[in-house]
């Protein structure tokens, strides 16, 4: 059965963001442009290093509920998901799973200034069944 809209994939890096989220900015001008849904999708660690986080799949929840507040896709329909474990493996998974048409994400860390692509882009980039745009800082 045929979809009536494009689908775009958005991991976000929570612990990152504050210092650059271009790559969810690009993902929100495609989904524009595109008249796509977007799907954005923040994954939790299995072991939260941050002992005062009792819930993690429920911390990073309202997290990411919050940054899309703060950042709304105005005239974009959007959903947020929150997954947990290895990162690279989950945002495959999920695009699979959802079937999505793209994935729009950072090259890496913006904290890492040398490196090209990053390990989870590079991970993404090899292994996803869909198009992956790598959005560099």
């Amino acid at each position: 059965m045929p979809r009536d809209k494009k689908f775009i994939l958005c991991p976000i890096n929570l612990r990152h963001v504050r210092l650059d989220y271009s790559a969810y900015e690009e993902a929100i001008a495609m989904a524009r442009r595109r008249e796509a849904r977007l799907l954005v999708v923040t994954v939790a660690p299995e072991m939260e290093r941050n002992l005062n986080i009792r819930d993690s799949v429920g911390y990073w929840s309202e997290q990411l509920e919050k940054f899309v507040k703060d950042h709304p896709a105005e005239g974009v329909e959007l959903e947020t998901v929150v997954r947990t474990g290895a990162v690279h493996r989950q945002i495959v998974k999920l695009a699979d799973e959802r079937n999505v048409d793209m994935i729009v994400m950072e090259a890496a860390n913006p904290k890492i200034q040398d490196y090209l692509l990053g390990t989870t882009a590079s991970h993404v980039v090899t292994h996803a069944s869909c198009s992956v745009f790598v959005v560099r800082h």
